[in-house]
């Protein structure tokens, strides 16, 4: 798909269309991703406990799916709640790790792994979709492995939140070949409607004060900060808000009114294979 056509049905294809890239060598590009990165602080273990609990109601066969499944989160947390877990990952390395945990998890991309045909009760890909050269492919593999009625829960960087929309290409997620797709709400939807799939809820969260601020000190001409200085950041400013119930109702009302305005950093969705 070029870059005119992209941008018409997800609603942006700036990475694309300012840079160009070719389609990367991605299994070389995430090989190392997960070295040297930071454990998974506790708060995490804890917010993914309270999604997975939601995911209940779907529970038929009982199996679940988190593509490009990266350190564990998703699936030691569908595990602790009784959940048949698997994982897809590019990178041969963190598949390794992750077997030898005990996770189920095959290497590859999910188009290429030839899973059998409504398998799973709910499939999770968290930050995965601006990955992708073709997310609309990915999305259709997605409708093919979910049982009628079966759910995907996925997030994704939201090109018009409060960062896209102040920083513009100075956001570090506009970051190709690393990321290769910035959506919007309406880009979601008609993905999700081209991929078979029907949207249930989208909606936005999170704005990282941190880099804002940054961005002002350093000036026009520079990025406000790396990619992984992002979610550093944001994992300790999320940990600092939740160590007490003043902050942890402040962080509530911030991402109820970012909800309400969808000026959130972040696009969160429920989708289903209609019955």
């Amino acid at each position: 798909m070029g870059c005119k056509e992209s941008q018409e049905l997800w609603g942006c294809s700036l990475c694309k269309t300012l840079y160009a890239p070719t389609v990367p060598d991605t299994t070389s590009l995430y090989e190392g991703y997960y070295e040297g990165a930071p454990l998974e602080p506790p708060f995490l273990d804890a917010r993914l406990d309270e999604r997975i609990a939601t995911f209940a109601p779907r529970r038929d066969a009982n199996e679940l799916l988190d593509v490009g499944c990266g350190a564990g989160g998703i699936l030691r947390a569908a595990t602790r709640a009784g959940w048949r877990a698997m994982g897809t990952e590019i990178s041969a390395p963190v598949v390794t790790d992750l077997r030898a945990q005990g996770h189920a998890v095959e290497c590859g991309s999910l188009e290429n792994l030839d899973l059998p045909p409504g398998r799973f009760d709910v499939v999770t890909t968290v930050e995965v979709l601006e990955h992708v050269p073709d997310p609309g492919a990915l999305l259709r593999e997605i409708e093919r492995v979910l049982r009628p009625g079966g759910l995907l829960w996925a997030t994704t960087p939201h090109w018009r939140g409060i960062s896209g929309r102040l920083l513009g290409t100075r956001w570090s997620v506009v970051s190709p070949p690393e990321h290769l797709q910035l959506f919007t709400i309406s880009g979601i939807y008609a993905a999700l409607k081209v991929a078979g799939l029907r949207a249930e809820k989208v909606t936005t969260q999170g704005v990282n004060p941190v880099e804002l601020w940054r961005c002002a000190r350093r000036g026009p001409a520079q990025h406000a900060v790396s990619g992984p200085e992002r979610v550093e950041a944001a994992r300790a400013l999320n940990a600092r808000l939740l160590e007490r119930r003043s902050t942890r109702s402040l962080k509530a009302a911030a991402n109820t009114a970012l909800a309400t305005t969808r000026l959130g950093d972040q696009l969160i969705l429920s989708a289903t294979v209609p019955d």
